[in-house]
Parts: C-alpha cells; structure tokens; sequence
C-alpha cells in the first residue's frame, strides 16, 4: 500500500509572529504560514494566526525516526519554549491560548500519486515497515516540557470508483 507521511513540530500565535519565534529560539524555522492575514486580530469570527515549523520529509523513514528528528533539532531549546508557552499563556486567558505548540503527525495511505513521484528514486531492498509507529520516552519528555500536544492526521487516498 502507498505511504506518504511527513512530521511537524508547529508553534502557533495570535499574539506573536513567526518572525519573534524566530527570534527568541534563535531556530530558523523550514516553514511559515499566516492564516487569514487580512483579517484584524480582533475579530473573533476570523482569526488571525502565525504558524512556526519544522518539518521531516524525509521518505522512507518510519514515523518514530521522523518524529525524533524534528525535536533532535529543538531539544537544545527545550527549556526556552517551555518558558514561551507560559509567558504566552497565563492562567486568567484559558479560553484564548497566546501560543500553542503541537507535534503533528501527516500521512497520506494509497497515494499513488505520491508513490508515481518517488517511482525514479533509488528503492532500499530491505525497506522496513512504515506503517507501525510509536512515542519514545525523549520524544514524550520533550511534548510533555514544552507544554505541546500531538495530533495525528491520517487521510485513505484511495479513489472512490464511479457510482454505478
């Protein structure tokens, strides 16, 4: 069965942007979003949101080798995200997090799109088994410090055959 799968550590704002993030680990982050950068941070129907990452892309390794690289790059900062996430979170604002920090987990089953992409690339004859995973003890200290939760995202990319 095709797999495609990628791993993301993310910080998230309303209060401050990729940019301070940025700044105050002193990481440079692979990616950065902004969601709904039209929008006024004060209008609560429309939020606005930065977004922080870094990412593993890297094919072929299991979810567990991914997950360990993207905190393997943050650990030397671990303690300065923690102290982020409680000056950005006070205790009288429960509703409205400042900074929200999450480990994501993507993965993609039946992407034959994805498996037509990686058809040229050398093939490892004795690949392992991508589709069991597990939290390490590192990686579980390094959510439960930083205050971040994880989410995993699995999508079935299987085309759905004509109604008939």
């Amino acid at each position: 069965m095709p797999l495609h799968q990628y791993v993301y550590f993310a910080l998230s704002s309303r209060r401050i942007t990729a940019q301070e993030i940025t700044d105050a680990l002193g990481i440079e982050p692979d990616e950065t979003r902004v969601v709904n950068p039209r929008r006024l941070p004060v209008d609560p129907s429309h939020p606005f949101c930065q977004i922080w990452k870094l990412v593993c892309r890297e094919p072929g390794l299991c979810v567990d080798e991914q997950i360990a690289r993207v905190p393997g790059r943050l650990r030397p900062q671990t303690d300065r995200i923690a102290e982020l996430m409680k000056q950005f979170n006070s205790a009288e604002d429960k509703e409205e997090p400042g900074l929200e920090a999450r480990l994501e987990v993507v993965r993609y089953f039946n992407d034959t799109e994805q498996q037509e992409e990686e058809a040229g690339q050398p093939q490892d004859r004795d690949k392992h088994n991508l589709f069991g995973w597990a939290l390490d003890r590192e990686a579980i200290d390094f959510l439960a410090a930083t205050g971040a939760f994880l989410d995993v995202d699995e999508y079935d990319m299987t085309p759905s055959s004509p109604a008939g």
